[in-house]
């Protein structure tokens, strides 16, 4: 494994080339760091469930470089999903749509319905546009981590992760921190209302008011069939134990926006100034916790309909195991 600090296109070039030879790449976008691999590639992508030890009934997202480049991989694309396609892509946007021939099961655990996304990070559309004119057609990537832990927000943060896991012929582009923090909305566009399976910082409110309409968010169990990445009651989870409620003993960890003044003897994680800082940080905080080997962090929630909502879905998830 090798990790490449200096992205120059012509390093960018080489990856490309890396990754239609079936190799791996973990790459940067706005929301987290992605573990990418050839989409029409069967045994690449069978390494990425293993590099991650994912169950193979998760679909994976596939990557492209534009929404010109749509149509290779949905059908049936009703109206509404080519609005919010050229309003917020490039952007933290997934789209589930009902798939061609090209999204096989091994892409789509199963289901008649693949998730397409067009990330804003200048390193992996530069990756992505030298990938398709390789004649690559797509790169399936969830997040760079192990199942169910923390996203990484950063390279050193994927190394972390993964170093013990990645090949020596698999790459990693540091591309710096991520700038959004958390995944991606993901919108259910299989039928004839859109719906948000998964928020993020593309917000109930900013799809409702483009399309005039009124926009869910859909909740699954455990015991319904996974859609889209990131439904899982558990999810997103540091070693340490995460609470939502209830005061901070002496060395506990404690996660709040800066008004909040820290407990006595609590360790002050992170003191983010805005939602929007809250959410960029937030995983790096819990990381923090773990490298401190802190057992217990208190969070106090943010609030407000805009990305907040966003990460109490996450928190409320990593919580749920305690």
């Amino acid at each position: 494994m090798s990790i490449i600090f200096n992205c120059t296109v012509s390093e960018i070039k080489d990856a490309a080339t890396s990754l239609r030879s079936g190799n791996l790449v973990a790459f940067p976008t706005e929301t987290v760091y992605g573990l990418g691999a050839d989409a029409s590639n069967i045994d690449a992508v069978k390494t990425i469930y293993q590099v991650k030890n994912r169950p193979t009934d998760h679909p994976l997202i596939v990557h492209i470089s534009s929404m010109s480049n749509l149509a290779k991989w949905a059908r049936r694309i009703p109206s509404y999903a080519i609005t919010l396609a050229r309003t917020f892509w490039p952007g933290p946007m997934t789209l589930i749509l009902p798939r061609t021939e090209l999204a096989r099961d091994f892409i789509t655990g199963g289901q008649d319905s693949v998730g397409i996304r067009v990330p804003l990070h200048s390193v992996t559309l530069t990756l992505l546009k030298e990938f398709e004119a390789q004649g690559g057609l797509g790169v399936a990537a969830p997040s760079a981590n192990r199942f169910g832990a923390l996203s990484p927000t950063t390279a050193e943060a994927v190394l972390e992760e993964l170093s013990d896991y990645l090949r020596a012929t698999d790459l990693v582009l540091d591309g710096g921190p991520s700038l959004v923090g958390v995944e991606s909305t993901i919108i259910d566009c299989t039928q004839n209302v859109p719906t948000i399976l998964r928020p993020g910082a593309i917000t109930a409110t900013m799809i409702g008011n483009l399309l005039g309409i009124s926009v869910m968010l859909e909740t699954q169990s455990l015991g319904n069939q996974i859609k889209a990445p990131g439904l899982l009651k558990s999810h997103y989870t540091p070693s340490a134990k995460v609470f939502l409620t209830g005061i901070p003993k002496p060395g506990d960890g404690f996660i709040a926006l800066a008004p909040f003044k820290t407990p006595e003897g609590a360790i002050r994680l992170s003191s983010p100034v805005t939602n929007e800082e809250y959410a960029q940080i937030l995983y790096q905080s819990l990381r923090k916790a773990d490298t401190k080997k802190i057992e217990k962090v208190f969070v106090i929630p943010p609030t407000g309909g805009d990305i907040a909502v966003a990460i109490n879905d996450r928190l409320i998830r990593c919580a749920f195991k305690n």
